[in-house]
C-alpha cells in the first residue's frame, strides 16, 4: 500500500505525537508499505526531503509555533497535499490540524481518509462552542477516526456518532526501550526519572512540590528530562522550597537517550493534569520501569496498581504519597517486570502497525 501521511509536527521534534507518528511510519514501511509523511519545517536545520529509515519526509513551511502558525502551516500544504495523492492508495491525517488537506484531497479523488486524534489539545477545543462545529465536520469528513485514548474517542462521538471510531492505544518500539544497563551511575539517593516538557498542563509544579514531603520518608532526587516555559519558574520554586539540590533538571533529550535514562530511576512519575494516553509512560513500562501517574484522561487505561499506583492530579500529597509508598515495596522490580510485558503483550509497534494495516484493507476492499 502507498500511504500518505501528515502530522504538524515529526522528528526530530520530540514529543509523544512526534514519536507515535514516527514510529508507526517505521514500522509500516518494515511491513511492506510506501510511506510518505508531510510535515512542517518546525526546525529550520532539518532537510526540506529526506528518507529516514525508509519512509519518505518532505517538510514545508512553518511560521511559528502558535495557532497561527499551525493554520498557516496547513494552508500552505493544500498543494502538496494534493499532488502527493494522487500517488497514495490511503490518507492518513495524524491529529484534526492536519486532516484540511487530506479532507480536500478525498473528495477530489475518492481515496479513503484516516484520522488518529491525538493529545489534550482536541480535548480543550472540543470544550469551546466555537469550535464544536468546526471539529464535528472534520470527523464526519473521515471514513475512519482512530483516538489515542478511549476518552478522545468519547468526546469525539459526544461531537458526531461516527460509526467507524476506536480507541488505539499509541505504541512503543519494544526493541529500543527495553530493560537493560542505566545511562546514569546509580547515586546515594533513590531516584525518580520525570520524562515530561515544562508546560503547565504537565503537572510538573506538584511532582517539585511534593519533594519536601517525600523527602522525609526516603533520601530521593527526581530526574526531569524535557523543557519548556516552566522551566524557570520551577527551578525557582525548588529553591524556594529547599529541594533545589534533590530536583535535577536535564533539559529535552533526544528518543535514542531516553531508554538509559528511564533506565536510570527506580520509578517513573507522571503527574500531568491533562492526557491522552501518555508514549513517554508506555517506553517507561516498556524499560521495565513502574510508573506513578495522575488519574486523568489515559492514564488509568494504562497504569493501575499491578504496574503503579494513581493519584488525584494537582494533589502533592497525594503525588507524594502514591510514590512513597511504592518506593517502600519490596516488590518494586517485579512491578516493572509486568509492566514491560503489558507493554509487549498489548502496546508494541507490531500490533499498532498490523491494526493501521487491517483498516487501511478494509477501505480499500470497499473503495474496489
Amino acid at each position: 500500500m502507498r500511504i500518505l501521511q501528515q502530522c504538524i509536527y515529526f522528528p526530530p521534534e520530540v514529543g509523544g505525537l512526534e514519536s507515535h507518528a514516527y514510529y508507526l511510519c517505521r514500522e509500516l514501511v518494515r511491513q511492506g508499505d510506501e510511506v510518505t509523511m508531510l510535515t512542517s519545517r518546525s526546525r529550520p536545520d532539518a532537510p526540506a526531503v529526506e528518507v529516514m529509515e525508509g519512509v519518505r519526509v518532505l517538510r514545508r513551511w512553518f511560521p511559528g509555533k502558535h495557532p497561527l502558525g499551525w493554520t498557516a502551516h496547513t494552508l500552505a500544504t493544500f498543494p502538496t497535499h494534493l499532488r502527493l495523492a494522487r500517488d497514495a492508495d490511503i490518507l492518513h491525517a495524524q491529529t484534526f490540524a492536519s486532516a484540511l488537506p487530506a479532507i480536500r484531497a478525498r473528495r477530489k479523488l475518492g481515496l479513503p481518509l484516516v484520522m488518529t486524534l491525538h493529545t489534550s489539545h482536541f480535548l480543550r477545543l472540543a470544550k469551546q462552542a466555537a469550535w464544536r462545529p468546526v471539529l464535528r465536520r472534520i470527523i464526519a469528513s473521515c471514513d475512519w477516526v482512530l483516538a489515542a485514548s478511549q476518552e478522545i474517542r468519547d468526546v469525539a462521538l459526544e461531537l458526531h456518532a461516527h460509526p467507524r471510531a476506536e480507541a488505539l492505544t499509541n505504541g512503543v518500539d519494544t526493541h529500543l526501550f527495553r530493560p537493560g544497563p542505566p545511562a546514569l551511575a546509580p547515586g546515594e539517593r533513590r531516584r525518580l526519572v520525570v520524562p515530561r516538557r515544562l508546560f503547565a498542563k504537565n503537572g510538573v509544579e506538584y511532582l517539585v512540590r511534593a519533594m519536601p514531603l517525600l523527602a522525609r520518608d526516603h533520601d530521593v532526587e527526581a530526574l526531569l528530562v524535557g523543557d519548556g516555559p516552566e522551566g524557570g519558574r520551577l527551578r525557582a520554586l525548588a529553591r524556594e522550597l529547599g529541594v533545589a539540590d534533590r530536583v535535577r533538571f536535564l533539559g529535552a533529550r533526544p528518543n535514542t537517550e531516553m531508554p538509559g535514562l528511564l533506565r536510570s530511576a527506580e520509578l517513573a512519575v507522571f503527574p500531568s493534569l491533562m492526557e491522552a494516553t501518555s508514549v513517554a509512560a508506555l517506553e517507561a513500562m516498556s524499560c521495565g520501569v513502574p510508573v506513578a501517574a495522575s488519574r486523568v484522561g489515559g492514564l488509568p487505561e494504562i497504569v493501575d496498581e499491578s504496574v503503579g499506583a494513581l493519584f488525584e492530579p494537582a494533589d502533592p500529597a497525594a503525588l507524594a504519597a502514591a510514590v512513597s509508598a511504592l518506593l517502600a515495596r519490596a516488590d518494586l522490580a517485579a512491578l516493572g517486570g509486568g509492566a514491560r510485558a503489558r507493554v509487549v503483550a498489548h502496546w508494541s509497534l507490531e500490533r499498532l502497525a498490523r491494526r493501521h494495516r487491517e483498516i487501511y484493507r478494509t477501505l480499500l476492499a470497499e473503495r474496489a
